[in-house]
């Protein structure tokens, strides 16, 4: 790998300089963030409400555990995690500070204030002490990270022995004809409705094209286990749509 190749990674389509992948990602956020919750309603169907629950289904949320949510944008996961844990705590960072506002405007916000922590941070460079968390979730949000290896590494870090990793994000269909299809619906769909319900068809464009760039299961899994997890396994949810990955600090 020459020097300019390391200097550079991708933003979408795109190739872009490893130093400005952040701060594009942080504008795409920037410009959704007051209709985020409405896309992903109207962009799934509803559907990623139903794999934030299997999510908790398989993480199975115990009292008193410290979570970390990561990308934890207006706090979906975190509230999720807290109504099945009593006397949990839960972390949500993000690097993007008008996401973590409108998860504090939410009613679940204000009910578990004693239990929410909002902060402002970078994937791979977490305020945060090591061996400090039992949970460590990202929904969503790898993709967009720009050294994934480099959170999955944090991620190791700040968990404790015995903690858990789980990772919800987009995926690849095992199905060459059915990957085609979402591929035609994300691509000429979402875009046109991120113009319509939030006025920025760029952003969700950028979105999609970022789905298409993530690794698929496999490749992605064996990127945690070199990062230091154990017990590395994924789950398929909508057939591939998306998928759950799960990994251990022991």
């Amino acid at each position: 790998m020459t020097e300019d190749t390391a200097k550079t990674t991708h933003f979408g389509f795109q190739t872009v300089a490893e130093d400005q992948k952040a701060g594009m990602v942080h504008g795409v956020f920037t410009r959704v963030a007051s209709k985020y919750d409405i896309m992903n309603d109207v962009m799934s169907g509803g559907v990623h409400r139903l794999w934030k629950d299997a999510m908790m289904d398989w993480l199975a949320p115990r009292p008193g555990q410290k979570l970390l949510d990561v990308a934890g944008g207006t706090g979906d996961v975190a509230f999720r995690f807290l109504k099945r844990a009593p006397g949990a705590t839960a972390t949500v960072l993000d690097m993007t500070e008008s996401m973590l506002v409108e998860g504090r405007h939410r009613a679940e916000a204000e009910q578990r204030a004693d239990s929410l922590s909002w902060i402002v941070g970078d994937a791979m460079a977490l305020p945060f002490a090591a061996n400090t968390f039992d949970v460590y979730t990202i929904s969503f949000g790898i993709r967009n990270v720009t050294r994934i290896p480099d959170a999955l590494s944090e991620a190791y870090r700040v968990l404790r022995p015995g903690g858990r990793l789980m990772v919800l994000e987009f995926s690849q269909l095992p199905n060459p004809a059915m990957q085609w299809a979402y591929d035609r619906y994300s691509f000429n769909v979402i875009p046109v409705m991120g113009q319509i319900v939030a006025g920025d068809r760029d952003s969700y464009q950028y979105l999609v094209e970022s789905i298409r760039k993530f690794p698929d299961q496999e490749t992605f899994a064996a990127m945690i286990r070199t990062a230091g997890f154990d017990q590395v396994k994924y789950r398929n949810l909508t057939m591939g749509v998306a998928a759950l990955h799960s990994g251990w600090k022991l």
